[in-house]
C-alpha cells in the first residue's frame, strides 16, 4: 500500500452558503479529525480526488494530505477516509470526512473479497458461487492494507463452503469478524419444474369450465320448470 499525497486547502467558508460556493467552484467540502489535534476544515480540487478513488476503486487508500493555505504548506498528516456523502439524486459528491492516523498504529478497515477461478462444483456439476461476502473488516499498520483478499475457489465442490477461519490473510493482517461467517459457497443446481405436471394442470383447465357450464345450465332448467 502506498500513501498518496493530495493537496487540499484550509477552508475558512462555513455555512451553507458558502458551501454551496465551494462546489460551484468544483470543489469538495471536507474535515479531517482524530488525534489530540483537533479538526481541520478544509476544501479539496473534486476531479483530482475522484480520479485517484477511481483508480483504486473498493480499496482503502491512505491519503499524505497536505494543507495549503493559497501556496503555503501549513502542515500536512497522514490520512483515510471515514465516510463520503453524496446526494441522493444525482449521486454527486457533497462532503467528505477524513480521519487522521499513524503509520505506525494499527487501524482497522474494510477490504474486497474476490474470488479467483472457477469453482469446480460449477464447472462439472451445474452448481453456482454463492459470494456470501463481498468484504473483510481488517487490522494491520496502513502499509500493509491489502488492496484485496484473493480466495482460490477452484477445488470448491457442491456444497463445500469456505469460512473467515479458512481465509489466509497476509503476514501482519488480522481480523476480528466471526471466524465461522461463510464467505463463499457452491450451491446445487437449481431444480426444474416438473413439465408434465404442468400439462395436466393445463389439460385439466377446459374440463372444469364445461363441468361447471353444465352445472349452470341444469340449474337454469330448473329454475324454469318451477315458473311454469
Amino acid at each position: 500500500m502506498e500513501e498518496i499525497k493530495l493537496d487540499v486547502q484550509l477552508r475558512d467558508k462555513v455555512g451553507t452558503r458558502k458551501i454551496k460556493s465551494i462546489r460551484r467552484d468544483d470543489a469538495v467540502p471536507a474535515i479531517v479529525y482524530g488525534s489530540e489535534k483537533g479538526t481541520t476544515i478544509i476544501k479539496l480540487d473534486r476531479r483530482t480526488y475522484e480520479k485517484i478513488m477511481r483508480h483504486h476503486q473498493g480499496q482503502s487508500v491512505v491519503f499524505h494530505l497536505n494543507v495549503m493555505e493559497g501556496d503555503k504548506s501549513l502542515r500536512d498528516y497522514s490520512a483515510i477516509v471515514k465516510e463520503e456523502q453524496h446526494d441522493p439524486v444525482t449521486d454527486k459528491l457533497l462532503h467528505i470526512d477524513f480521519k487522521r492516523i499513524s503509520l505506525t498504529e494499527v487501524i482497522e478497515v474494510t477490504v474486497p473479497i474476490e474470488a479467483k477461478g472457477e469453482a469446480d462444483g460449477v464447472k462439472n456439476d451445474g452448481g453456482s458461487l454463492d459470494h456470501a461476502m463481498w468484504e473483510l473488516d481488517i487490522i494491520c499498520l496502513p502499509m500493509n492494507i491489502p488492496e484485496k483478499i484473493q480466495i482460490d475457489v477452484t477445488s470448491l465442490k457442491i456444497g463445500d463452503a469456505i469460512h473467515v477461519k479458512d481465509i489466509v490473510l497476509p503476514e501482519g493482517v488480522t481480523t476480528e469478524h466471526d471466524l465461522e461467517s461463510i464467505v463463499l459457497a457452491v450451491l446445487p443446481p437449481m431444480k426444474e419444474e416438473d413439465e408434465t405436471e404442468g400439462e395436466e394442470s393445463v389439460s385439466l383447465e377446459p374440463e372444469v369450465i364445461k363441468e361447471k357450464k353444465a352445472k349452470e345450465e341444469a340449474e337454469g332448467s330448473k329454475e324454469e320448470k318451477t315458473e311454469k
